[in-house]
């Protein structure tokens, strides 16, 4: 088998490094739902929000209680909270525009990945995906847990609310992989023995389980942004890509009714959850590496969900591999000599934030090529210098036909700058009159220099040893208009 790139002009997607954001070490990174905030963990505690439209910090979160390196970033679905995870143990959920610290939780593993509930404008509950146990639900209110179940021998006995007991395991035990879908009425779980579990949010029960080929561990799953497609990365180095047959909304009373019409007569409560589980997810493709088959890191959907995208998890590596929905190979970025650790597609623009091993934030946008003609559709583009040769009455002034467009404005229409229309990227979204789309930059002041212009020095010493009538110093000595230091600086002259 062998991967066969097809042509990059069909599509909208990423293809060179615009340029890169700094601060700290960052080593986590999330857009919100608009694209136009860009929230980052940093390696000391620290939480940053960047403006992405003018590439400006616009905010930055410190807890005096939290210095460890931030794992995870999750926004609130219209912006008013963002949720970070860290190797402390920890859960901090912020105020996104006052800066306040909300609440902070320590569990007893440590939380890989977490994310808000996505169905709730202000959440309180989260799902955090621990090291080495069980996914857990976490109120942040109360700091109570639920734990999930991670095998379908499990559905039977799950946890009671307000339970803070951790599901053991066999050790060694593996870090499982977990997500809400769109409206967070289900949470799908992948386990180490290759299966997903479909999970009700609120009764805690399995409801469904979908065997994946290969039954390797799941390392990963993600849903895309409209919730029609869901990815999981495997250990067996292949990301599938099924489709959720059920309803975006109203997808846990649409199981509900599959569990109550699917009476047939089953062997075991395996298989009915098997049957379950076809008629909630499909499998629409594979794809991996079929040369180098490398392991992959941090997959994720395109905004519309056309493409996928999975980075290489090898050493030394910041490469990015871009399929269509079908499988094909479409593109290979190559980027700098750093490992990659973490990458967010971008809502709606073909653009892929990719954070690298040495803190960096990496902008992947699409090569834009300068076309003029776009200004007036008479526009011409010249290959090289050609004369002009202008018609008779090309500028000739034409009174009847300026009158005629005068007439045809309404100086009286009453303009309405309020009403907004609705952009059709946004057809999947709620609107929300008070969902946090921008914030104020922090204006950063100018660094001063470090040393001052040598020549303003030299000349201003000779001028103050000018009027005293003394000689300069050798400090004040100047050739070719520059200061020459004394012997004794580590500075020599010729």
């Amino acid at each position: 088998m062998f991967c066969v790139c097809v042509d990059p002009l069909q599509g909208d997607f990423p293809e060179t490094i615009e340029e890169f954001l700094q601060h700290g070490n960052m080593k986590c990174i999330a857009f919100n739902r608009r694209g136009t905030l860009l929230a980052a963990g940093c390696a000391n505690g620290s939480c940053v929000i960047w403006d992405f439209e003018t590439r400006g910090l616009a905010r930055e979160f410190r807890d005096k209680d939290c210095t460890a390196p931030i794992t995870s970033v999750s926004w609130s679905k219209y912006g008013h909270r963002l949720l970070a995870s860290a190797t402390d143990k920890s859960l901090t959920l912020w105020n996104v525009v006052t800066g306040e610290k909300i609440a902070r939780i320590t569990l007893q593993q440590t939380p890989l990945h977490a994310r808000l509930h996505p169905g709730s404008s202000i959440p309180s509950v989260c799902l955090a995906c621990p090291l080495s146990s069980a996914p857990i639900l976490v109120d942040l209110n109360t700091g109570s847990t639920i734990v999930l179940p991670v095998s379908a021998s499990d559905s039977g006995n799950v946890p009671l609310p307000n339970s803070r007991k951790f599901s053991d395991g066999s050790p060694p035990f593996t870090p499982t992989a977990a997500t809400f879908d769109k409206n967070g009425e289900l949470i799908y779980v992948g386990n180490s023995k290759g299966e997903i579990l479909i999970v009700d949010s609120k009764g805690i029960q399995v409801l469904g389980l979908i065997p994946i080929p290969g039954g390797t561990v799941v390392k990963d799953i993600v849903f895309s942004r409209d919730g029609q497609y869901l990815l999981t990365n495997s250990n067996d180095r292949v990301i599938r890509v099924y489709e959720n047959i059920l309803p975006i909304n109203g997808s846990g009373k649409e199981i509900e009714k599959i569990i109550t019409s699917n009476n047939n007569d089953y062997e075991s409560k395996y298989e009915k959850l098997k049957a379950n589980g076809a008629r909630c997810l499909v499998l629409s493709c594979e794809v991996s590496d079929a040369i180098a088959k490398v392991q992959w890191k941090a997959p994720c959907f395109s905004g519309d969900a056309e493409w996928i995208v999975g980075a290489s998890a090898s050493k030394g590596e910041h490469r990015l591999h871009i399929w269509d929905r079908a499988g094909r190979l479409i593109k290979i970025l190559e980027g700098p000599k750093e490992a990659l650790i973490d990458l967010a597609w971008h809502p709606f623009d073909p653009t892929i934030a990719s954070v690298s091993v040495a803190g960096l934030t990496y902008i992947w946008a699409k090569e834009h090529v300068e076309n003029w003609s776009a200004f007036a559709p008479d526009f011409i583009e010249l290959e090289e210098n050609e004369e002009y040769v202008e018609r008779e009455d090309e500028f000739d002034i034409n009174a009847y036909a300026e009158r005629v467009e005068e007439l045809m404005i309404d100086q009286d229409a009453e303009i309405d700058v309020e009403t907004c229309e609705k952009n059709s990227s946004f057809s999947d979204f709620e609107d929300s009159a008070d969902e946090i789309i921008y914030l104020p930059a922090i204006p950063s002041p100018d660094a001063p220099d470090e040393q001052p212009d040598k020549c303003l020095v030299s000349s201003s010493k000779l001028e103050d040893s000018n009027h005293s009538g003394s000689p300069p110093s050798s400090m004040d000595a100047v050739q070719n208009g520059l200061a020459i230091p004394p012997a004794s600086s580590p500075l020599e002259v010729d």
